[in-house]
């Protein structure tokens, strides 16, 4: 590819590149192991103190602070080539600070279609489109696999106090309903403050909690389960319903599995 050359991320800002990038910092950690799943461990400089996947290399990498806290100091003295963040997962302020003096790529992701377009980007200003079209077809693969039966109410915890859920025009959302579960919460705004009484009138047959962001655990399942105790209350992985990066692979059989298990359990 000849340089410079012009890039153009999912919120339509264009940044230019004067050569292909050599010093790469990831601010979100599933764009973070997509960027070691591309090969490109030794270009990647800097991470979030949250990236941990590929745990035996993230730890290598010099952390930058959080997802939502970056440390400037330690940013300009690892003189990145690239940045790469998330409209959601990072700060406006954050941003608009670092891009007056790198290239920042932001990726805005809601639809699995965002999230398999964002890969193909990324691997544009990386040059590894091949390693990247690999990855894709293994997802598209997947999901193609995925034939869910009738649909499942269900409900999906992010957080606790006040418990919090997710709505429409979210990537989680999507996710359920490829496994074939209702989100009974769907017509709501993207993250909505849940009331016992909300959860109680819904009356989903599922209630997923998640471990991420919020790390629900089985004690919060059974102050789930007193509150409903018609419904089947489980503790899932959320960065199998959430990450939308290479580990995409990895979620249309987690969703078949967990499908197949509640569906069992729903007929006893």
């Amino acid at each position: 590819m000849a340089y410079p050359q012009t890039f153009t991320d999912q919120l339509s800002r264009q940044i230019l590149l004067a050569k292909a990038p050599q010093r790469i910092i990831s601010l979100v950690p599933s764009q973070t192991e997509l960027l070691f799943d591309l090969g490109l461990a030794d270009k990647i400089v800097g991470v979030t103190k949250f990236c941990v996947h590929p745990a035996n290399l993230v730890k290598e990498k010099v952390k930058i602070g959080g997802t939502k806290n970056f440390n400037f100091e330690i940013i300009r003295d690892l003189k990145p080539d690239l940045i790469i963040g998330n409209k959601e997962e990072n700060y406006p302020e954050g941003i608009q600070a670092l891009a007056q003096d790198y290239p920042v790529w932001v990726s805005d992701i809601f639809m699995l279609a965002d999230a398999l377009a964002m890969m193909e980007n990324i691997a544009l200003l990386t040059e590894t489109s091949e390693a990247a079209a690999k990855i894709i077809q293994n997802i598209k693969e997947g999901f193609a696999q995925l034939k869910p039966g009738p649909f499942i109410p269900a409900a999906y915890f992010i957080w606790r106090n006040p418990y919090m859920s997710v709505g429409h025009n979210t990537f989680i959302h999507e996710m359920m309903a490829a496994a074939g579960f209702q989100n009974i919460f769907g017509s709501l705004n993207r993250y909505p403050i849940i009331t016992p009484d909300d959860l109680q009138s819904a009356s989903p047959k599922v209630v997923f909690l998640s471990s991420e962001p919020y790390p629900f655990k089985e004690k919060h399942l059974r102050e789930i389960q007193e509150i409903l105790p018609q419904a089947l209350v489980t503790l899932v992985d959320g960065e199998l319903f959430s990450w939308y990066g290479s580990r995409l692979q990895q979620t249309p059989p987690f969703l078949q599995y967990l499908r197949k298990e509640l569906e069992a359990s729903l007929l006893n």
